[in-house]
């Protein structure tokens, strides 16, 4: 579980393609704190660290599904793209955001970025199944940053990212066209869920 609050921006080093895709990330978390078996969030999709080290940079790799690369924007990765990052939720820890899986729902497309004062609004386009669990002032997770929806308006809504989002996330790259992995919020999967068995 995550709570989609950035803690890193890592960057790709090497990817490999086997039966499935293997991509090494460098990272300035300390890789003596982490376990080989242990849980990141890679632009908000939750991966298997598969070995790590610290030579010539602090890095980590992972093993990433072909069913996982169908479903979300890893198939884009190349040596050098910047990934959001999050460490796996402790007990004790401070939820900033809200609860996050780490289970990517699908593929949410930029449709506009536009300068409001200091922060910036951004229209998504989200998958036509999707648009249903989005709702106003409600949260979706969108490249693993925990965001609050503004406005919805049939399969498209919008956002807003203060300074300080798109200074310690990837966002501040973000352009029209763009595609962005979203995971919709649990709360609304069930309520969704609910309201189709009652």
């Amino acid at each position: 579980m995550f709570t989609g609050i950035v803690t890193d921006i890592g960057e790709i080093v090497a990817t490999e393609k086997r039966g499935d895709l293997r991509a090494r990330i460098a990272t300035s978390y300390d890789p003596a704190s982490i376990a080989v078996g242990a849980s990141i969030a890679c632009d908000g999709v939750c991966l298997t660290v598969v070995a790590k080290g610290a030579e010539p940079v602090p890095w980590f790799d992972v093993d990433v599904s072909a069913e996982t690369v169908s479903k979300s924007t890893l198939d884009a990765w190349t040596e050098g793209r910047q990934v959001n990052l999050e460490r796996a939720l402790r007990v004790g820890d401070e939820l900033g955001g809200h609860i996050v899986s780490g289970h990517v729902d699908g593929v949410a497309e930029v449709r506009s970025v536009a300068d409001e004062g200091d922060s910036t609004r951004i229209v998504f386009r989200a998958p036509a199944g999707l648009a249903r669990f989005i709702a106003p002032k409600g949260s979706v997770a969108l490249d693993g940053t925990s965001l609050t929806v503004n406005e919805v308006e049939g399969d498209t809504f919008g956002v807003n990212l203060i300074p300080h989002t798109k200074e310690v996330t990837t966002w501040g790259r973000i352009r029209a066209g763009d595609r962005v992995n979203l995971e919709i919020d649990t709360l609304a999967r069930y309520v969704a869920r609910l309201a189709e068995a009652g």
